[in-house]
């Protein structure tokens, strides 16, 4: 069951929190809308649900190529998970799955057995079969967070939309959901739209991901494409830690704050303002200069806890800059605070200003 969204505009007053957008997701596709609080990425999942109307005359949503724009949400056959789990506290968690199915009208409705065997079987699916006479309040965030996913896959949707469904959770067991889901999607291969503002969670869990910015669709990619060719400056920023070096470009030459590099790019024959972005693990620290294009900094603090050694410098022009580096190599070039070093990218992404 496909979903496709056409030119879909919104605006709440003078607000505007979607502009043209137009997207696509494929039968059996897990995307994920990735961006920060405002971008538009819950506006466009409550569209494609019909819990929110777009614009007039701006656009259609179709799933599986029927237009479903005028449609009520009920008739769309949409499962809808929030992030604040939005169970019955009165109904047991056997009771919760059951609801969808036992208000459908009288002629569409399972029998009671159908519905008990539905339910056992979606339970299980979820791990939570042996939770089933438990009411929500006796369950953990992670454990509520399954039987809301359960409940609505229930109803049998042609599409499943979740609205950071793990927001409200701690960090280890969002990690572990995000497995979970990854194997549970593998398994049912239901079209599914995930809204979340975690970059790693993403990027973990997508089979692509669709970054929002301000209204409009910044880039659409596979993880491994927005993650290492970013289609602008806004996505490598968003995505993850970067060091950003402003400066511009002349001619051949990229001079970026203390570092000048060669530029291979469209503008050799004039002088633009320029950005260069490198993450941190991208820069490697030198004792002396090697002779490739680097800049002399001082260490000022360095933090060994985690898989990672972050070392926190000033360059010489007076620019902060943070490098990650492998335990090995931190340990090769015995460095303490005040000390000085050369700081040496092995990747750099420039972006040039186009006005």
């Amino acid at each position: 069951m496909s979903i496709e969204v056409q030119h879909i505009s919104k605006h709440f007053g003078s607000f505007t929190a979607l502009q043209d957008v137009s997207l696509r997701v494929d039968t059996g596709e897990l995307v994920a809308l990735l961006g920060p609080s405002g971008s538009g990425k819950t506006t466009l999942l409550r569209i494609i649900s019909g819990l929110e109307a777009p614009d007039a005359g701006s656009g259609q949503i179709l799933l599986h190529e029927e237009d479903v724009s005028k449609q009520h949400v009920g008739r769309r056959r949409v499962g809808f998970v929030f992030q604040h789990y939005a169970l019955f506290r009165h109904m047991t968690v056997f009771k919760n799955v059951a609801f969808g199915m036992r208000v459908r009208p009288r002629r569409e409705r399972p029998s009671r057995k159908e519905i008990r065997e539905k339910v056992d079987q979606l339970l299980k699916l979820v791990q939570l079969d042996w939770l089933a006479h438990r009411y929500p309040a006796q369950l953990s965030g992670g454990q509520r967070q399954r039987v809301a996913l359960a409940r609505a896959l229930a109803i049998e949707p042609k599409v499943l939309l979740l609205d950071e469904p793990f927001g409200a959770l701690d960090a280890k067991t969002r990690q572990e959901l995000r497995r979970w889901l990854r194997r549970l999607h593998r398994e049912l291969h239901v079209t599914s739209v995930l809204v979340t503002h975690d970059q790693e969670e993403a990027l973990e869990v997508a089979d692509r991901v669709v970054i929002m910015n301000a209204g409009r669709i910044e880039q659409t990619g596979t993880p491994e494409e927005v993650f290492h060719k970013p289609a602008s400056e806004f996505v490598m920023n968003f995505l993850g830690h970067v060091n950003i070096f402003h400066g511009r470009v002349e001619g051949d030459k990229a001079i970026l704050g203390p570092l000048e590099i060669q530029y291979a790019g469209q503008y050799q024959a004039s002088t633009r303002p320029a950005r260069g972005l490198v993450r941190p693990y991208d820069l490697d620290l030198e004792l002396r200069s090697n002779g490739k294009p680097g800049f002399r900094a001082t260490v000022r603090h360095i933090n060994s806890a985690g898989p990672r050694v972050k070392v926190e410098l000033t360059a010489a022009s007076g620019e902060p800059v943070h490098v990650e580096l492998p335990h090995d190599r931190f340990q090769a070039l015995k460095l303490v605070p005040g000390a000085e070093v050369f700081v040496v990218p092995r990747d750099i992404n420039v972006f040039i200003d186009e006005g």
